[in-house]
């Protein structure tokens, strides 16, 4: 048996080529137009030696192969080299197969590869020959390999007017590559209109050139209109993907599903789009720590995505990731770039906060506050100084009582655990608090596991030796008020914490308001100085206690002496002024009142005060109206004024209290338009006005004003003025031209007459009177 040849030997590359002929032959294949590529003598490896249109002889082409091992075509019609080759010939021809898996129906395209010098010789061989062959004179698609290696000049093809056979005609061009930048690049022979191009181009900085070519005769005749030629620069995949960044950063959290989107990376390539030049392909290298691999990347889109949910923070907290772009659509041919991506782990709460002991014992002094008596601490795996390591303590058991508090330093994450409020020895010895403690941010791990984390404090209460207590600390006394003064009671009394006994404790009042008791030194007894007044302080009276032990330690405390009510109030009536609107009311309403309790007050009886034949009782009478209230009115028509009655008011046990009351009959329609003015009438010393009396009074005072002006002032008016002879409208027998009727005549009365009749004692009376309203309104 043979040995076994090596797919890339020349053996295998001839069994391949006799497999893929012998295809051809067994099925049937229809043949396209056969496409002429003009290459040089010399092809390097993976050259593009130009593009066939695939779709214009297969549209649904599934499957491409070359019948030549040399050449290998994409799917998109470009043909490469596989290796180098140098070729004598002059032609060479090979096969492009087309075929569909589905239909199974196949085709095939010929390619003809022809030297550019032969290309040239058969050119200027049939020049002669087809000298008087009729041409058009129309535009020629033209194209360029971009950094074609020559032979240069390389011959591009032949422009050549139908003009030719009538007149010499003489070619030219002109525009970009020609007389502008890039200037002589381009040249074509005067006489045989053979273009030509000097030296290599780049397409991404001349992607094509749009020349002018004129046909013209020696003598300068055009029978041409110039011709618009347009050369393409074919693309050669002569520039490398780069990456947008030389570095990307990313960031994802811990413990994410798998496809979360950690970020995307993007390249450019500058060479033709839509080709497969510029098709890039992105993939990872290398991943750092290799194992396990944690990423994976879109080839088209560049997105990156995680393929596993084992992120750790904790474990790895950054990824370090070798990402490739590749153009040619990823081939191994094709020409690609790196980059380096780094992924930050963020961290999530999936640590709990424990304990770094289950059980801890403090000690604290007895009526000790605001001190700190223990610090506990934890440990999380968690980010530090993030809300998902930073610790929230709370007490769950045993601080019924609020002697506690647990707090968390922020800068040691400890707990700290402090006494607020005084505890007692003689009461519990000892204290055990359950504590607990959470993260500040919600726990994201295993939901079936608790998210708290417990530890048990003992905490042993040392004892203290303390002052008197004061306990309860407001104390009170049941007394009746005026009892004798010197009545003892039994005050108030404190306590030693520790032996619960009142013994070798002195007290001393700090404050007594009216002085009415004195506190015993030694037993804490008062002894009442004064009479006690139960509605002078409303029922109770507070002193004031300070109790002291032999070592001068005090407590403070307050003794309330509670007043039991007596009968010692009569009942009164607290309005003292009564005013009746006479012309609208005949009575008034009084109200009395009784400070001492209900039990000594109403119901009231009313009463007036005076014998029987008095003037009291023949002028007013006096009905009660309920408990606590009597209608007074007035029997005869009295006069305005003012008039003291006196009211005898009697409790129900009996108790009764005269009040005099000042009652003023008035002219008012209401109490409150009700003025007293003094000094006007006879016997009462005052009359009483209401306000549309003083106002009426008021108007006859501005009246009789204006009489006596008008008397005085016309007076002097009168004699000052003389009769006139004539009037001042008389014309004296002359005639007044005038458009208007004469005035009327002025008519002077003379108040000399009037003055004589009212004599000088009249008006004296009257000054005298208005003197006296005057003097009436001011007061």
């Amino acid at each position: 048996m043979a040995p076994a040849r090596a797919p890339g030997s020349p053996s295998g590359a001839l069994c391949r080529q006799l497999l893929l002929t012998l295809a051809i032959l067994t099925f049937a294949c229809d043949a396209c137009k056969t496409v002429t590529l003009h290459v040089p003598s010399k092809l390097d490896a993976e050259k593009l030696i130009g593009r066939v249109n695939l779709r214009e002889c297969f549209k649904s082409a599934t499957l491409i192969h070359s019948s030549d091992p040399d050449f290998q075509i994409l799917e998109d019609g470009s043909v490469y080299t596989t290796h180098a080759i140098l070729s004598s010939s002059e032609k060479r021809s090979f096969t492009i197969l087309l075929s569909n898996t589905e239909t199974q129906e196949e085709k095939e395209i010929p390619v003809l590869l022809e030297h550019q010098t032969e290309v040239l010789k058969k050119q200027h061989s049939q020049e002669k020959v087809l000298r008087r062959a009729k041409r058009r004179w129309a535009p020629i698609p033209c194209s360029v390999p971009e950094n074609s290696l020559g032979p240069f000049p390389l011959f591009l093809q032949q422009i050549q007017s139908d003009t030719a056979q009538n007149y010499t005609i003489y070619y030219s061009i002109s525009g970009p590559g020609v007389d502008k930048e890039p200037r002589n690049l381009f040249y074509v022979e005067r006489d045989t209109g053979n273009l030509f191009c000097t030296r290599s181009i780049d397409r991404e900085t001349y992607p094509s050139f749009e020349l002018v070519a004129f046909a013209t005769t020696p003598d300068g005749y055009t029978p041409e209109y110039p011709l618009t030629l347009v050369i393409r620069i074919e693309d050669e995949n002569d520039n490398y993907p780069i990456f947008t960044e030389t570095s990307y950063v990313f960031k994802v959290f811990e413990n994410c599903k798998i496809g979360t989107t950690v970020g995307q990376v993007c390249a450019t390539d500058k060479d033709e789009p839509d080709t497969l030049h510029t098709r890039l392909r992105y993939s990872i290298i290398e991943q750092f720590p290799a194992s396990p691999t944690l990423f994976s990347m879109h080839p088209t889109t560049g997105v990156i995505t995680t393929s596993s949910s084992q992120l750790d923070r904790e474990l790895i907290d950054k990824y370090q990731l070798k990402i490739k772009v590749q153009d040619m659509d990823g081939q191994y041919f094709g020409l690609q770039t790196t980059a380096a991506c780094i992924i930050n782990i963020e961290d999530v709460n999936d640590n709990l906060p424990t304990f770094t002991r289950s059980s801890y014992v403090a000690s604290v002094e007895e009526n000790r506050i605001d001190v700190e008596i223990l610090r506990v601490a934890v440990q999380d795996k968690d980010l530090i100084n993030t809300a998902n390591w930073r610790a929230n303590y709370t007490i769950l058991k045993g601080n019924e009582d609020g002697n506690f508090k647990i707090v968390t330093d922020s800068k040691t994450n400890e707990g700290v655990l402090c006494v607020v409020k005084p505890l007692n020895y003689e009461e519990k010895q000892q204290v055990t608090l359950q504590i607990g403690v959470v993260n500040e941010a919600p726990y994201t791990g295993s939901s079936s596991r608790s998210t708290m984390n417990t530890a048990t404090i003992t905490v042993n209460v040392l004892n203290q030796d303390e002052g008197p207590e004061c306990d309860p600390r407001v104390q009170t006394v049941l007394m009746k008020e005026n009892v004798p003064v010197g009545t003892k009671n039994i005050g108030y009394k404190a306590y030693d914490p520790e032996t619960r006994s009142s013994s070798g404790i002195r007290y001393m009042k700090s404050s007594d308001p009216e002085g009415w008791v004195d506190v015993d030194e030694n037993s804490g007894v008062i002894t009442i100085l004064k009479r006690l007044d139960r509605e002078a302080r409303s029922g109770v009276y507070n002193i004031s206690i300070i109790a002291s032990d032999k070592d001068g330690r005090t407590c403070n405390g307050v003794l309330g002496i509670i007043l039991e009510d007596r009968n010692d109030n009569g009942p009164v009536i607290p309005q003292r002024t009564v005013i009746i609107c006479k012309p609208v009311m005949s009575s008034a309403e009084i109200v009395a009142t009784d400070p001492d309790e209900p039990i000594h007050g109403p119901p009231f009886d009313f009463s007036l005060e005076g014998a029987s034949d008095s003037e009291v009782l023949r002028m007013w009478r006096l009905m009660k109206v309920n408990d606590i209230s009597a209608r007074l009115s007035y029997v005869n028509d009295l006069q305005f004024g003012k008039y003291t009655v006196p009211v005898r008011v009697t409790d129900r046990l009996g108790l009764s209290l005269v009040t005099p009351l000042n009652v003023i009959l008035c002219d008012c329609v209401t109490p409150n338009d009700c003025i007293t003015y003094s000094g006007l009438s006879g016997d009462t010393g005052e009359v009483i006005l209401g306000k549309w009396a003083i106002l009426a009074i008021l108007l006859g005072i501005a009246l009789l004003f204006c009489v006596l002006f008008t008397l005085v002032c016309g007076a002097t008016t009168g004699a000052a003025k003389k009769p006139k002879v004539f009037p001042d409208d008389l014309a004296q027998q002359n005639l007044i031209v005038s458009n208007t009727e004469a005035p009327g005549d002025d008519k002077v009365v003379n108040c000399l007459s009037f003055q004589n009749s009212v004599s000088e004692h009249t008006l004296q009376r009257w000054l005298k009177y208005l003197q006296r309203i005057a003097l009436l309104q001011v007061i």
